[in-house]
């Protein structure tokens, strides 16, 4: 017997998936005043936060850039076959150019098209982030030592 799968909303699927799935990972404040933090860990989720703006599960339309294990970069977006089948519902794009056509690239396919241009900053943020940590890794370029107060 076959099995369909039904297309939601995105609004509903937020609702089902805000208090509690799988990704979700919470942070205790320092303070008694500085409360809890939800961070997310989900595919499609540039800034991982637990919030329905940055959601890759409660979105039809999502972006992310990850690193790749030959330290480059790749812009993955949803298709519309993503509503109905797993994995193969995303197209990735390598980002293997230099900087500023990479930015190009990126804003072409997230605000150009009327994709997800309310992301724009946020993915042009996330990239330069994946950008450093691969050239450091490259050994092109020294990483920035973590600031450890006085000692």
């Amino acid at each position: 017997m076959m099995c369909k799968m039904v297309a939601i909303s995105d609004s509903l699927a937020w609702e089902l998936v805000k208090r509690n799935n799988s990704f979700m990972r919470k942070k205790n404040g320092q303070t008694r005043r500085s409360g809890a933090v939800t961070f997310s860990i989900e595919r499609g989720n540039l800034m991982s936060k637990s919030s329905y703006k940055y959601s890759g599960l409660a979105n039809s339309k999502s972006i992310d850039i990850t690193a790749t294990p030959d330290n480059r970069a790749a812009l993955t977006k949803k298709t519309k076959k993503a509503a109905s089948s797993g994995k193969s519902g995303n197209a990735v794009i390598a980002l293997n150019k230099d900087f500023r056509r990479v930015e190009n690239t990126i804003k072409s396919q997230a605000t150009d098209n009327y994709y997800r241009p309310d992301l724009k900053s946020e993915a042009l943020a996330k990239y330069t982030v994946v950008y450093r940590a691969n050239r450091a890794a490259k050994g092109v370029k020294k990483a920035v030592p973590i600031k450890r107060g006085r000692a």
